[in-house]
C-alpha cells in the first residue's frame, strides 16, 4: 500500500463550526459513523461503524504508518478524528508528515476551497451528492425531541435505514470524488517545499496556544454586567422597549431630527459628531452596546480544549490568491489592538473578577475588554512569548523588486520609510516628532494606500479624512507619491504588459524574477521562491474603463465563483504579498525546533524557554533566503507574558 484515500462521516453534539475539530473531536459522544477508503485509488470500500463493522487490520496499520500517505479533502479533520477514534493521548495527534490534503492542492491552484466547488469547476463526471446536507443534518448532529420521534435527541440507522444506505452512498461519492480531482490535478503537483509547509503549519495547529480562561470567564461577566447596565440606561433616555433593535432606534433618532440608513460602526461615528447633546449620549451608548471584538471571549470558550489551548486557528492557504494563512475561529489575523497604558492593571482588574473597580476606572468597559482580548493568549507555565515580526515587510519586497534605489538606501540606513517618503514627495526634511514632521503622517497614508496603484479612494479607504486630510489634498498626494516613486509605477505596468502578454500571446516574459506563463489554460506567475501564482482560465476581456485587462475565474468580492479582472498594479499586489509570505515561511521553517503557537501577518509567536534570546529570533528572522539576494530584512521583536502589541 502506497497511498489511502480517507473520507470519513462523524457525529458529535459539539458543533463544529463553532469549536472547531479539535474541541468537537474532544466531545464525549463524538463517534466515527462512516470510513469510506480507497488504496492506491483502487476499489472505494465503505465501511459502517456505527453499525458494527471494522476496519481491515491493513487500513489500521496503515493510519499509523509513515510510509503510507493519507488523503483527504481537508484532511485536518480526518487527521484529527482518526486521531482521537484511536485513542491517542489527549494533545497527540497523528504525525502529519504523512498526511496530504486535496483541499490545499485545489488552492495552491487557485481553485475553490470545498469539495462541491472544486468537482463544478473541474466538470468532473461525477460531482457531489446534493443531497449531503440533509443527510449530514439527520445523522450528524443532535435532532431536536418531538414526540413524533419518541423524544430522541439523535437519528441513528434503525431510524431511517433507507436514508442511511445514501449516506452510505454519499461517504462513498466523496472518496471517488476526491481520486477524481487528484487524477485531474495530477500535472500540476504541489511541491515538495510546499507539502513541507503544510505540515509545519498543521504542527502549530495542534500545539495550539494557552487560554487565559480565568481572563476569559470574568470578561464574558463583566461585559454581560455593563451590557444590562447601559440596556436600562438607554431605556431611560429613550423610552424604547427595546434600544437594542436597530430599527426601533433609527425611527427614534429620526423623530428628533437625525436621519440614517444604517447604525454600523462608521454610520454611528459619523452621527456622533453632528448630533445634540441629549442624541450623541444615546449614540455613545451604542457604540459600547455593539462592540462585537468582546464577542471573541465566547468564541474562547466555545474553541477551548480540555488543557485550556485553542487549536486550528490557522487555515494553510486560506488566501488562495497568494498562498497566504486565513485566520480561522478566534480570526487571530483580526484582533483588536491595545494602546492603553496601564494595560497589566487593567487586565489585573478583570482577572479577579473586580467589576465595580472596573466601572470606576474606565469610561467604557466594553471598549477596555476589547484592548484585553489579545492578552487572552498566554504561555504555558515555564515559558514566555517572544513576539517578533518583519519590519515595513511590503514595503521593502516592492522596493526590491522595483529596484527603487532611494527606498533601499532607507531600509539600509534604517530610516523611517514614512519620514522618508514624506521627505521625497515634499521635497523637504521630515523628522519623526521634528522638524516638518506634520507631514509623516500624509507620507503614512500614501505608503499604506498608493503602492498597488491605488488613488483618491483607496486614500479615503485607508482614513485620510477621518486623519484630517482634506479632500483638495488627495490627488496632489496621489500625484507626488506615484513621481517620488517613478521605478515602482513602472513596475506595475511591466507587469500588466507581462500579464498580457503570457495571456494574448502565450508567450512566457521575465520581469525581476518574475516569470509570467500561460499553460493548459491556466495563467502562472512564477515567484522567485518557485512557487507559483495559479490564475484559473484567463482571457483578455475589457474593464470598467474600456481598455483590455487580463481576467481569469476565481472568488469574487460576494463569495461567489466568477469572472474576476485583474491588472498590474493588483498582479503587483498579490506577487509582493506572495513573496512577503514565503519570507514568513522561510522563517518559520528556520524556527520549527522553537515551539511556534501563532503568526498573525508577518508575525510570529513562540512559546518560548526563559533562556531563549529575542535577539536570537530577530537574527534568524532577518536571514535572507538564497532567492531574495540584496533585499533587505528586518525584524525586531519583543518578549511578554501575555499576547500584545509592543
Amino acid at each position: 500500500m502506497k497511498t489511502l484515500e480517507i473520507d470519513i462521516e462523524t457525529f458529535s453534539s459539539t458543533d463544529l463550526k463553532k469549536a472547531g475539530v479539535y474541541k468537537y473531536a474532544e466531545s464525549p459522544d463524538f463517534e466515527i459513523l462512516l470510513f469510506g477508503y480507497s488504496i492506491d485509488g483502487g476499489e472505494i470500500r465503505v465501511v459502517d461503524l456505527a453499525s458494527g463493522e471494522n476496519l481491515p487490520e491493513e487500513v489500521l496499520r496503515a493510519l499509523k504508518d509513515p510510509g503510507v500517505i493519507k488523503w483527504a479533502f481537508n484532511s485536518q479533520f480526518e487527521r484529527i478524528c482518526l486521531s482521537m477514534w484511536l485513542g491517542l493521548s489527549h494533545g497527540q495527534y497523528l504525525d502529519p508528515r504523512s498526511w496530504k490534503c486535496s483541499m490545499v492542492w485545489s488552492a495552491y491552484l487557485g481553485l475553490p476551497l470545498s469539495l462541491e466547488g472544486v468537482g463544478a469547476v473541474l466538470g468532473l463526471e461525477k460531482q457531489k451528492l446534493t443531497e449531503g446536507k440533509d443527510l449530514i443534518k439527520y445523522f450528524c448532529t443532535p435532532c431536536r425531541p418531538t414526540i413524533a420521534n419518541g423524544q430522541r435527541t439523535r437519528n441513528l440507522a434503525c431510524h431511517d435505514p433507507v436514508r442511511w444506505e445514501q449516506f452510505k452512498a454519499y461517504n462513498a461519492r466523496d472518496v471517488e470524488v476526491e481520486i477524481a480531482i487528484q487524477k485531474k490535478l495530477a500535472k500540476f503537483p504541489v511541491p515538495n517545499s510546499v507539502w513541507e509547509e503544510f505540515h509545519l503549519d498543521q504542527e502549530i495547529n495542534d500545539r495550539g496556544v494557552t487560554l487565559d480562561m480565568t481572563l476569559v470567564q470574568n470578561a464574558i461577566k463583566a461585559d454581560g454586567s455593563t451590557r444590562t447596565e447601559i440596556l436600562e440606561r438607554m431605556k431611560n433616555l429613550t423610552g424604547l422597549e427595546n434600544p437594542n433593535s436597530v430599527q426601533q432606534l433609527k425611527e427614534w433618532l429620526k423623530e428628533r431630527g437625525l436621519e440614517t440608513d444604517t447604525l454600523g460602526k462608521k454610520a454611528v461615528a459619523d452621527l456622533i459628531k453632528r448630533a445634540p447633546k441629549p442624541l450623541e449620549e444615546v449614540l455613545l451608548l451604542r457604540q459600547q452596546l455593539a462592540k462585537s471584538s468582546v464577542k471573541k471571549y465566547q468564541v474562547m470558550e466555545n474553541v477551548a480544549c480540555r488543557d485550556n489551548r485553542a487549536r486550528g486557528l490557522f487555515q494553510f492557504y486560506g488566501a488562495n490568491r497568494t498562498g497566504r494563512w486565513a485566520g480561522r475561529l478566534l480570526q487571530p489575523q483580526n484582533l483588536p489592538r491595545n494602546d492603553m497604558p496601564d494595560l497589566k492593571e487593567a487586565r489585573d482588574l478583570v482577572c479577579s473578577g473586580n467589576i465595580s473597580a472596573l466601572k470606576l476606572l474606565y469610561d467604557s468597559v466594553p471598549e477596555l475588554l476589547s484592548q484585553l482580548i489579545r492578552t487572552a493568549f498566554i504561555p504555558k507555565n515555564g515559558c514566555k512569548f517572544i513576539v517578533a515580526d518583519f519590519s515595513a515587510i511590503e514595503a521593502r519586497v516592492i522596493a526590491w523588486l522595483a529596484k527603487e534605489r532611494w527606498r533601499n538606501e532607507v531600509f539600509a540606513t534604517g530610516g523611517d520609510i514614512y519620514c522618508a517618503s514624506a521627505s521625497k514627495m515634499f521635497k523637504v526634511p521630515v523628522v519623526k516628532n521634528g522638524v516638518n514632521g506634520h507631514l509623516r503622517q500624509k507620507g503614512k497614508i500614501s505608503e499604506l494606500a498608493l503602492g498597488y496603484g491605488g488613488s483618491i479612494g483607496a486614500l479615503k479607504a485607508m482614513g485620510a479624512l477621518e486623519m484630517g486630510l482634506t479632500e483638495e489634498e488627495l490627488q496632489p498626494l496621489v500625484t507626488t507619491w506615484r513621481a517620488a516613486n517613478l521605478n515602482i509605477v513602472r513596475f506595475w505596468w511591466d507587469v500588466d504588459r507581462a500579464a498580457m502578454r503570457a495571456v494574448r500571446e502565450r508567450t512566457p516574459t521575465e520581469i525581476q524574477g518574475i516569470r509570467f506563463y500561460y499553460q493548459s489554460g491556466m495563467l502562472f506567475i512564477t515567484l522567485p521562491s518557485r512557487r507559483r501564482l495559479v490564475y484559473v482560465k484567463p482571457r483578455i476581456g475589457t474593464n470598467r474603463f474600456g481598455s483590455d485587462c487580463v481576467t481569469y475565474e476565481g472568488t469574487g468580492v460576494a463569495r461567489r465563483w466568477e469572472r474576476v479582472e485583474s491588472y498590474g498594479p493588483k498582479f503587483v499586489e498579490n506577487v509582493v504579498q506572495a513573496i512577503s509570505r514565503d519570507l514568513l515561511s522561510h522563517a518559520m521553517k528556520n524556527l520549527k525546533h522553537l515551539p511556534i503557537v501563532m503568526h498573525i501577518h508577518d508575525e510570529i509567536v513562540i512559546e518560548a524557554p526563559r533562556e531563549v534570546s529575542t535577539e536570537e529570533i530577530c537574527q534568524v528572522m532577518s536571514e535572507t533566503p538564497p532567492w531574495a539576494k540584496e533585499l533587505l530584512l528586518r525584524a525586531e521583536g519583543f518578549e511578554c507574558d501575555f499576547y500584545q502589541k509592543d
